[in-house]
């Protein structure tokens, strides 16, 4: 009876910790914050986890992610940025519903095994990777994004990937937004040596 109620009471404190992050927390987040293997697991066989990937869980009954592709990734490839299709439809830039998750990695990087939700990396160097981030929070959870001039330059970087019919619905999506960053996509463009590509569109859609 004292096994079973030292059992209940770790699980009742480890329910706690995960409140204290939000929810949701990596299986190395967990073990270092005090968590038992054991008691994770018993919080898993009694349904108050559940296991969104390999190696991250979430309490049952918190509220709905708002968007748990992005929050899973997020949480499991922390220095990766949300880049092309992915990114523009973060910002609204296209009608295309992703059906994998793309995201761009510092050149070198090995690509992340990750079961759930599927993946597409490509691999970025120098300011192509670092310029243009910016940081918001879904559920409390800072993801990491390239901006939408950013994301511009990039789809025309990688337009024989993602499609030109994909890039011009994207800039005419931006152009009916206000205000137009010309200079920023300019920027932009240079940074991932797309001017000269890129200038005829914006003079055409713009």
């Amino acid at each position: 009876m004292k096994k079973e109620a030292r059992k209940q009471s770790a699980v009742e404190r480890a329910e706690e910790v995960f409140k204290k992050h939000g929810g949701m927390m990596k299986t190395t987040d967990a073990l270092s914050s005090g968590i038992h293997p054991e008691t994770l697991y018993s919080l898993l066989e009694a349904g108050r986890v559940e296991k969104l990937s390999r190696g991250l869980y979430r309490l049952t009954g918190s509220p709905p992610l708002g968007d748990p592709d992005l929050i899973v990734v997020a949480k499991r490839i922390p220095r990766g940025v949300i880049c092309l299709v992915s990114a523009l439809f973060f910002h609204e830039l296209t009608t295309q519903i992703p059906h994998k998750v793309q995201i761009a990695l510092r050149f070198g990087t090995a690509k992340p095994r990750l079961n759930f939700p599927p993946i597409e990396t490509f691999h970025f160097s120098g300011k192509a990777f670092t310029a243009g981030v910016e940081t918001h929070e879904l559920e409390d959870v800072p993801i990491k994004v390239f901006g939408p001039e950013k994301t511009l330059a990039d789809c025309v970087k990688f337009r024989n990937r993602i499609g030109m019919e994909t890039v011009v619905e994207a800039l005419r999506l931006y152009r009916d937004r206000k205000p137009v960053k010309v200079d920023e996509l300019m920027r932009f463009a240079s940074i991932c040596r797309v001017e000269r590509i890129i200038r005829p569109y914006l003079e055409a859609v713009l």
